[in-house]
């Protein structure tokens, strides 16, 4: 890929990735209950292919912010993580992650875990690679974009303060 196709804009819209699967019994406790480890696992690979699809290389998870557990998951619940890129900077980006677990049985889902991941683009050596930009092209987006800088600078000057 040339350097013009890296730095070529792209949108939300395309970096929007959903994956699902049911929770089997290896996935949970002797009692039913998921392990946290198994939502996590989902979260990081949805949101690894929202990033791979906005960077089209290869990326790394570098940061997991704000990961947060609202509600159980119990074996045989269908568990749905939907991904997209919410912030682009020069080589790496944040993704936010919504994931909800809908018991098949009865129809009822409920929001379960939320989270705010950073990917670095990285190349066959593992070297950082400049990101293309992000078109936030809703209000929605716009607003998950201004969030995303505000959490940045957070990290930063957590960083600068160790």
């Amino acid at each position: 890929m040339t350097d013009n196709q890296r730095v070529q804009a792209k949108t939300v819209a395309a970096s929007k990735t959903v994956m699902s699967r049911t929770m089997l019994p290896s996935d949970a406790n002797p009692y039913g209950n998921v392990h946290g480890g198994e939502i996590m696992k989902l979260i990081d690979a949805c949101a690894g292919a929202a990033a791979t699809r906005h960077a089209r290389s290869r990326v790394v998870t570098a940061f997991i912010d704000e990961l947060s557990f609202l509600a159980p998951v119990y074996v045989g619940d269908l568990v749905t993580a939907k991904a997209s890129v919410n912030h682009v900077g020069k080589t790496s980006m944040e993704v936010g992650v919504r994931v909800e677990a809908e018991n098949l049985l009865t129809g009822k889902a409920v929001h379960v875990s939320s989270a705010h991941l950073v990917f670095v683009a990285i190349d066959e050596s593992g070297r950082p690679v400049p990101l293309p930009p992000l078109v936030a092209e809703t209000d929605e987006e716009r607003g998950r974009m201004r969030a995303a800088e505000r959490r940045r600078e957070a990290r930063l000057a957590r960083q600068r303060a160790t």
